[in-house]
């Protein structure tokens, strides 16, 4: 889960991360006082959980508080459309910011690598560009450490790291400073990435977070609860952030066939067969254990929001979810929402013969085995 801006910030600034003071607001007639007391110089930021927001027209400098509330009073309300977010967010509040006055830029992160079951510390003097064009371009100039999990970071490794990653003398000791609270907050908040790009360097020789990401483990906001509204906001896919609201698993993958199964494996499965048949799938999408009527209907809501789908595809294996409730929440479903793409339907499990009795004469297509479903629907769909 994504935090905004402004919650990245605070968290990194209780472990003793310096961050450019500011505030966040969502009236914009605020957004001057904020400003003055800053000192009329400021950076205004929409605090939207996209990519690409700068380019989009939701980040701006100022010189004075006056245009920077005329700019926060045509921002908020606005939908900021990306390349990486093409269906746009909505700007309901800002954080208005210090300006910093950059001399060098720096990019450092923390972040867990799955390939290696560890969490790492990434290091380079190339700040304020994507890491990913300096990882194609010049990947020497990223250092990266793996941190201990029984003995965490050793100093005379992370001061090799910070040199090895050419940060300039002066800067080096509040940047080992910076990446030891860094980890401290990473660890403190469950988090998968905290990412500080661009660390600037300021003509004064001081050390700030001048930009701050966070990202942290879904699993864990039992423990984070101040976080919990943010969830639903924490997909920049609207239909994404709209199940998470239903608390629904769901991702979009950008194909036709629309998929419902029950539990990741079958999903996956379904996904695999879907695409050995010739079609892609749209999603993926995990009905949960025991999902009852209005779950399944709601599900199949969440997937027709995606006027790309074609196609249907119901994949059911019940134990604990009972087929007939699945049965009986897609029919309603289909009434409900309209939907007139082809459905395929491979049940099987606890209550199927009932299942099947409430399916028999409806519109959905029986299918005996997952791979008969899949070529079924793509046929049907794609036809």
């Amino acid at each position: 889960m994504k935090l905004h801006e402004y919650q990245s910030k605070e968290l990194l600034s209780r472990f003793g991360v310096p961050v450019p003071a500011g505030d966040v607001t969502t009236d914009p007639s605020e957004v001057k006082a904020i400003a003055d007391k800053l000192g009329g110089k400021v950076v205004v930021k929409a605090q939207v959980l996209m990519g690409g927001r700068g380019k989009a027209g939701g980040v701006k400098l100022f010189d004075n508080s006056e245009d920077a509330a005329v700019f926060a009073k045509e921002l908020i309300g606005k939908r900021l459309v990306s390349i990486q977010n093409p269906t746009g967010m909505i700007v309901e509040r800002i954080l208005v910011a210090e300006l910093v006055d950059i001399a060098k830029e720096f990019y450092v992160a923390i972040l867990l690598d799955r390939n290696i079951q560890k969490s790492i510390v990434m290091i380079s003097a190339e700040g304020g560009m994507e890491i990913e064009e300096v990882a194609e371009h010049n990947p020497g100039a990223i250092v990266k450490l793996a941190i201990d999990p029984a003995y965490g970071l050793c100093d005379y490794e992370l001061r090799k790291a910070v040199a090895d990653a050419n940060i300039p003398k002066e800067a080096r000791n509040q940047m080992v400073a910076m990446i030891k609270n860094l980890v401290k907050a990473y660890e403190a908040a469950d988090a998968e990435m905290v990412e500080i790009n661009p660390c600037a360097l300021t003509p004064e020789g001081k050390l700030i977070a001048a930009d701050a990401k966070v990202s942290i483990d879904d699993n864990s906001l039992f423990r984070h609860k101040d976080y919990m509204a943010t969830s639903s906001e924490s997909a920049e896919d609207p239909i994404e952030a709209e199940a998470n609201k239903r608390g629904i698993a769901y991702v979009k993958l950008g194909g036709e066939i629309g998929i419902i199964g029950n539990g990741a494996g079958l999903v996956m499965q379904s996904l695999d067969e879907i695409t050995a048949a010739g079609g892609t799938p749209a999603n993926f999408l995990d009905v949960g254990g025991g999902a009852k009527e209005d779950r399944v209907r709601s599900c199949v809501e969440i997937i027709m929001m995606d006027p790309n789908v074609k196609g249907l595809f119901i994949n059911i294996f019940g134990g604990i979810t009972r087929v007939d409730e699945v049965a009986k929440g897609v029919l309603a479903a289909l009434e409900q929402a309209n939907v007139t793409v082809p459905v395929v339907a491979r049940i099987e499990g606890t209550a199927v013969e009932e299942g099947r009795k409430i399916l028999a004469g409806s519109r959905i297509v029986p299918a005996a085995t997952v791979r008969e479903g899949a070529k079924m629907i793509v046929e049907l769909a794609l036809k």
